[in-house]
């Protein structure tokens, strides 16, 4: 019979996350992790197998909670106006807060998360365009192309810009320029 983990799992995974955001996957190396996760080591292959598994547990949790958080603000308005700039607030917010791990920690997971959101901004942007809300002629696959391009650009060149404001005017920028 097996025995019954003796750590917080959620926890040892939050603590890991900001250990691999602090330096890097190639940086940190297993005995970092187990103190910081504060398990032995056979805990940690135990129950999480390797080093690379519990990095992809690692952004699945990042993924489940400084993501959802975007997601949300995207869908919780009916207009797609304020659900796209709730979204962008959203992802400032996260880039201001020094506790939430930074768009490096998802290298593996940018492509496909990218490719969701551009999926997710078309079928908003559509459906807009079916309310009316937008201009019969609106191509949502562009718009949604242009956004998630920008989101891009706005993940590398954050540390350079010179203040959330100075983001805020260019967000607004390009979200009027399309039309939303």
């Amino acid at each position: 019979m097996a025995r019954p983990r003796e750590f917080d799992r959620a926890q040892a995974i939050e603590r890991a996350t900001r250990l691999f955001w602090a330096k890097g996957y190639s940086n940190t190396s297993v005995r970092d992790l187990l103190k910081v996760m504060r398990i032995g080591e056979s805990s940690f292959y135990n129950d999480l197998g390797s080093k690379k598994s519990l990095y992809l547990e690692c952004l699945k949790h990042y993924n489940g909670t400084v993501t959802r958080r975007r997601w949300e603000a995207l869908t919780a308005e009916s207009s797609i106006r304020r659900g796209v700039r709730e979204f962008f607030a959203a992802v400032l917010d996260d880039l201001d807060d020094p506790k939430t791990p930074n768009v490096c920690l998802l290298a593996r997971y940018v492509t496909s998360e990218l490719e969701t959101l551009h999926g997710a901004l078309v079928q908003r942007l559509d459906a807009a365009r079916e309310r009316g809300e937008l201009a019969a002629d609106f191509d949502s696959e562009v718009a949604a192309q242009l956004i998630v391009t920008f989101l891009q650009g706005l993940f590398r060149v954050v540390r350079v810009l010179r203040s959330r404001k100075e983001m805020e005017r260019q967000i607004e920028a390009l979200l009027r320029g399309l039309g939303l």
